[in-house]
């Protein structure tokens, strides 16, 4: 199954224990609970995610610079679709992962379309703006790993969805104050304005007016998401269905930390603490969905 764009699976490594992951972290990463042969394809994934993600996000480039980068990423991705190898070790690691298991290239298209859009665009006027984005910076990776595991079904792809997109929201709420220093607000204008809310509070650090309430509000709709896919866990079988539920729980509790905090995520990021990962464990192991009380704000 995204930093900010990914941060929930690192939150949860303690279980079940993914290899090191340091960006890209919307997505369990080779856990042991990953089959072996499927830890290859996995891991090509996040090679091609993380280093793509970086060129949008690291260093001190220029924003021709990275557009660039990214533009001859996509060109790899070409080649690949004409059943070229390519020299690179990303690109034929990521050859091999795409023609064994039949990966559809327009995911990880869209992966790039998104990290480009990262680039230039700073502002989401809506919700369904910023859930767009999301359909193309996080909800991919799900749908990949549902291919490997030839679990693709239209329900499967749904509920996936729901659990990336509530996995980019919750990391969205959680770097607020990160993303403003890198000149982005994820918070949809729409709401900024309906709860009272400006941007230069976001800039000073502060939690007064109606921050709260906005804050919250974006938690319980990326919380519905979440649960509204959760029931994916609990109807794929082994060690797939266990990931999920691990992961769906974690994305949970990172989501009450931001609200016990009532959105001060300025003073301190909100993390998962050693208690946090029990408590992920016990959920993941004795998982049982709970009744939706509203649909998923999708």
């Amino acid at each position: 199954m995204p930093r900010r764009r990914t941060d929930i699976i690192q939150k949860i490594q303690a279980f079940p224990r993914p290899l090191p992951v340091d960006h890209y972290e919307n997505f369990p990463v080779a856990s042991w609970l990953l089959p072996p042969a499927l830890r290859p394809p996995v891991e090509a994934i996040y090679a091609f995610a993380r280093s793509a993600d970086d060129f949008a996000d690291e260093g001190e480039r220029t924003d021709a610079e990275r557009i660039a980068l990214l533009d001859g990423y996509s060109r790899q991705l070409e080649r690949i679709g004409r059943r070229e190898r390519p020299q690179d070790p990303v690109f034929s690691r990521l050859h091999d992962a795409i023609v064994a298991h039949d990966l559809p290239l327009g995911l990880f298209e869209d992966l790039l379309d998104a990290f480009r859009q990262d680039v230039v665009k700073k502002r989401y006027a809506t919700f369904d703006e910023l859930m767009d984005y999301c359909r193309r910076s996080a909800d991919p990776v799900g749908r990949l790993l549902l291919t490997l595991f030839g679990k693709a079904d239209p329900a499967n792809l749904r509920d996936s969805d729901a659990i990336c997109s509530s996995l980019q929201l919750a990391n969205h709420w959680q770097d607020i104050a990160v993303d403003w220093r890198k000149g982005r607000v994820y918070l949809p204008q729409e709401d900024l304005a309906q709860f009272g809310v400006t941007e230069a509070q976001i800039a000073g650090g502060r939690t007064d007016g109606g921050w709260p309430e906005m804050v919250r509000f974006q938690c319980q709709r990326a919380r519905a998401m979440m649960r509204s896919g959760a029931p994916l866990g609990s109807r794929l079988p082994g060690r797939i269905g266990l990931e999920i539920r691990a992961i769906a729980a974690g994305g949970l509790r990172i989501l009450d930390r931001i609200d016990a905090v009532q959105g001060d995520v300025f003073r301190r990021r909100p993390v998962l603490s050693g208690g946090d990962w029990i408590r992920i464990l016990w959920r993941a192991a004795f998982w049982r969905p709970a009744p939706m009380q509203q649909a998923a704000a999708r």
